[in-house]
């Protein structure tokens, strides 16, 4: 089904108790950056946080992410996108590959749901099988606030797309290529997912950032990248979660 569509769902992959520390990470995330749209806390804020390094490296993630990019893996990037009740931004049309500083562009996302994503709240859209026709260009799009304000710069047939209807714990996983985004979120209830990033330690982060601010080796040999440390809690400066001893 993924060669063919370019996606496919994992049900039930995180237990409900580590979903609702999610939840409360992201309103620690969102209490400590209150100048920042909840839909834009990403990844620069992902090297000195623990909990988040924790999240990504949950063996039951990096077993998802093995089948498709193989068993050496680091995570390239990971983002929030919690969209408030009745003003969450939509995500215009668009191709992830198209953003990307990576080479070869072989990269895996895995979309982690915190609460039940439905038409009604903005969830994800995919166009099925839109992953074989390669990369097409961006454009700037300022006559709606979205999250990316930019566009893909071909006509996308809206008639094909698939909602992606996901439960709190379910995993949606896409191709770097496929033409996905979402509507805005006008509902009372909010739509928050984690977007996490697998990359093989084969694929070299090109950005002249180094080491890249969410770069981390997970699992296997590290490849050809530099990463970033592993950060050490502290509870004084981090949010609290159940097994944070293992990460002083």
């Amino acid at each position: 089904m993924f060669e063919d569509d370019g996606y496919v769902i994992f049900r039930d992959v995180i237990d409900p108790a580590l979903i609702k520390e999610v939840n409360d990470h992201v309103e620690w995330l969102q209490a400590r950056h209150p100048e920042v749209r909840p839909e834009q806390l990403g990844h620069i804020y992902l090297r000195d946080d623990p909990f988040w390094v924790r999240l990504v490296s949950d063996n039951r993630l990096l077993d998802i992410a093995e089948q498709f990019v193989g068993p050496d893996l680091a995570l390239f990037a990971s983002h929030y996108i919690s969209k408030p009740p009745y003003s969450g931004q939509p995500v215009l049309w668009h191709q992830d590959a198209a953003f990307w500083p990576l080479d070869p562009m072989e990269v895996v996302t895995l979309w982690l749901a915190v609460d039940h994503s439905t038409p009604e709240n903005g969830c994800v859209r995919v166009i099925p099988g839109s992953h074989r026709s390669g990369v097409a260009g961006m454009r700037e799009n300022t006559t709606v606030e979205s999250v990316l304000g930019q566009e893909i710069a071909v006509e996308v047939d809206e008639s094909a797309a698939v909602d992606m209807i996901l439960a709190p714990g379910d995993v949606e996983v896409h191709h770097p290529n496929i033409v996905h985004g979402s509507n805005a979120n006008t509902s009372p209830r909010r739509r928050c997912g984690l977007t996490i990033r697998y990359i093989p330690t084969s694929t070299r982060i090109t950005d002249p950032e180094t080491p890249y601010p969410s770069a981390f080796h997970l699992r296997g040999e590290p490849g050809v990248n530099s990463y970033q440390p592993r950060p050490a809690y502290d509870a004084a400066r981090h949010f609290a979660f159940a097994d944070s001893d293992r990460w002083t």
